[in-house]
């Protein structure tokens, strides 16, 4: 079963065609982060323009990138959310609009059950059940993963997500955006102990990260002289580790706490590269296996959509074409809120 899967829920123009929900023959990414670095951020009403601009040509390379035609293609599947609403009507409607004219089924998916799902395009796949943690501009949350479309959330943040606190960080610290691969790269030559930073909410599942950010404006404020270019290195570091170090620490507990020897890391922050360090290092200290998608499968891409769209359409499972998109849509609520 061939699935075209299409995703445009932020500044990503994306899609994909995917084989039997495992296969991937081509994966089509338009990025806007040169269109959004000069406002230090993504601004919707641009976002939304740009991915009318070229999803069709996304679509097309696609399409050819896999040796395919439209005609060879079972279904279609759109995100429908969460996201940028403006984002994702674009690419909802036109898979939408595809799925109507050649008379094929539609699926629309939830954004953050298809980074889950990424894992199953990778060689090693984990067996069910599995704990995923989904870390991302926009989600910081803990799943117990039970089966395809089967989820149990354990934590979430309480406020700003460990995407969006890299970013926060980042802009304080005047290094630009995005501010998760610029942390990523500044840190890799500095102290993470050159600044004893905060880690939240110890003792519980759920993540806070808007002290850590107060921290941070605190220590720039209370500084005698404004920091140099060589401390900038061990500031970022010491940032990124109280991130990282909570991450990794309330996925292991959660996957010890039901005895699940198996965790998943899925979503943009997954790229990480000191995320992915500290996992696979404390993991392996306590008998866990980890499974992460590599870095193009843990950013926004259709690969994952369509992968979702795979297992509900085996599942029998369709939507009717007058399906909206929602802005905010929880795994544990089928209508989003």
């Amino acid at each position: 079963m061939l699935i075209l899967g299409i995703e445009s829920s932020c500044d990503e123009t994306a899609a994909a065609v995917v084989a039997d929900g495992s296969s991937l023959l081509s994966n089509v990414i338009a990025s806007q982060i040169d269109v959004h670095t000069r406002f230090g951020g993504v601004v919707p009403e641009i976002a939304s323009r740009k991915h009318i601009e070229v999803i069709i040509q996304v679509i097309e390379d696609a399409l050819d990138d896999a040796g395919v035609t439209l005609d060879d293609i079972d279904g279609i599947a759109g995100t429908r959310g969460p996201g940028l609403i403006g984002s994702l009507l674009v690419g909802l409607s036109v898979a939408k609009s595809m799925a109507f004219a050649r008379g094929i089924p539609f699926v629309g998916v939830n954004h953050i059950e298809a980074h889950i799902t990424a894992i199953f395009l990778t060689e090693q796949r984990p067996a069910f059940p599995f704990v995923a943690l989904v870390v991302s501009g926009g989600h910081t949350n803990i799943y117990q993963v039970d089966g395809f479309g089967s989820f149990r959330i354990l934590g979430q943040t309480r406020d700003d997500a460990a995407g969006e606190a890299f970013d926060k960080g980042a802009k304080m610290l005047g290094l630009g955006y995005p501010g998760g691969i610029v942390i990523d790269r500044l840190s890799k030559g500095g102290n993470a102990s050159y600044v004893q930073f905060p880690r939240s909410m110890k003792g519980s599942l759920d993540f806070s990260f808007s002290g850590l950010k107060t921290a941070l404006l605190y220590y720039i404020k209370k500084r005698e002289t404004p920091v140099s270019d060589d401390e900038l290195p061990h500031i970022a570091a010491s940032y990124q580790d109280a991130i990282v170090d909570v991450l990794v620490d309330k996925t292991l507990q959660a996957a010890e706490g039901l005895s699940l020897p198996r965790v998943v890391i899925a979503g943009g922050v997954a790229a990480n590269s000191r995320l992915r360090e500290l996992f696979q290092e404390r993991a392996g200290k306590r008998g866990v296996d980890v499974f992460i998608p590599p870095p193009v499968l843990c950013t926004d891409n259709a690969a994952m959509i369509a992968t979702v769209g795979y297992h509900r359409l085996q599942r029998g499972d369709s939507d009717a074409l007058n399906m909206n998109a929602i802005s905010r849509w929880p795994l544990d609520c089928p209508e989003g809120v």
